[in-house]
């Protein structure tokens, strides 16, 4: 079996909360807080863990807020290992509104990173895991990290296989297919708009924008989400559809983590990426239907993934 690891430079402690009606210039008495361990990595690698899978996650901690999610992570039985940060460890925090049912969120930024301290992460990763590992960067990348880090990244870690999902200006900067490419780029239809100027209003359009970028050499297999109507993946064998099979929406937090959970968790299990695109998309369905940051849940995921349809574009 193939490992997966997935890489957190700037996971937060996440804390949510609600208030009667979110009003300003008035101090607003909260509903007891609930504190989650937030981060792409981190998410990707618990909905492995979830659906039965092994992954391993690399999270980058620092100061009291590091402790406490430290914590977290033992609390969810991950299988994980500490990066020390260059600073304390960022909040975020979520309200929602209990009136409206409107959530607002609000990101911190995290610590500053040099060049030399993640360069010394990526050194740490080559030595202590097999060529054949699946790395997994997911989520915003942290300050101080240049565009051209993921790049340098792919080429420190070969012959590892890199999957990148992240956002700004990173994906930008991999999206206009400066070598190397990552084995997986993923991304949102609103981020797959935007790279290309285009509405992209059918998922042939989407499907051939990803070809676009895999012959630009942005990545050997782009995977572009189209919420609802599920994601287009284009690979060397051909451009192709895969349904999202929702039943309806509770939660969409964290439903594309999911998806890198899923697909990624087939891929080490060496389903081919067509099979691992179906993986994918059921395991964001299954999120679409828990409550909060509860990811994918595998009684939903396994009754969802046959209710799956793959199609060639």
């Amino acid at each position: 079996m193939t490992k997966i690891l997935t890489v957190t430079f700037n996971p937060a402690l996440d804390l949510a909360t609600s208030v009667d009606r979110v009003v300003p210039n008035l101090k607003l008495r909260c509903a007891p807080e609930t504190a989650e361990a937030g981060g792409g990595g981190v998410n990707v690698a618990r909905a492995v863990t979830q659906l039965g899978g092994a992954a391993q996650a690399w999270v980058a901690l620092g100061g009291p807020n590091g402790a406490a999610l430290g914590d977290l992570l033992d609390g969810l039985g991950l299988d994980w290992v500490r990066i020390e940060a260059p600073g304390s460890t960022r909040h975020s925090f979520s309200v929602t509104d209990q009136a409206s049912k409107d959530q607002y969120r609000f990101v911190l930024t995290g610590p500053t990173w040099t060049g030399s301290q993640l360069d010394a992460v990526l050194d740490r990763i080559a030595a202590e895991t097999p060529p054949d590992t699946l790395v997994v960067f997911s989520g915003s990348m942290p300050p101080g990290s240049e565009p051209g880090f993921l790049p340098r990244a792919i080429t420190h870690l070969a012959p590892r296989r890199t999957v990148i999902d992240t956002s700004g200006p990173h994906l930008e900067h991999q999206a206009r297919g400066d070598a190397p490419a990552p084995y997986i780029l993923r991304m949102d239809s609103h981020e797959a708009q935007a790279l290309s100027g285009l509405p992209l209003e059918s998922r042939a359009d989407s499907a051939a924008f990803a070809e676009t970028l895999r012959q630009r050499g942005a990545g050997e297999i782009i995977i572009i989400a189209r919420g609802a109507d599920g994601s287009v993946m284009a690979e060397p064998g051909g451009l192709w559809h895969v349904t999202a099979a929702n039943e309806g929406v509770v939660s969409a937090i964290g439903a594309g983590d999911s998806f890198v959970g899923g697909f990624v968790m087939g891929l080490a299990a060496g389903q081919p990426p067509q099979e691992a695109l179906r993986m994918g998309a059921a395991a964001a369905s299954a999120a679409v239907l828990s409550e909060g940051t509860q990811l994918c849940l595998p009684q939903d995921y396994t009754r969802l993934l046959p209710l799956t349809e793959l199609s060639r574009l």
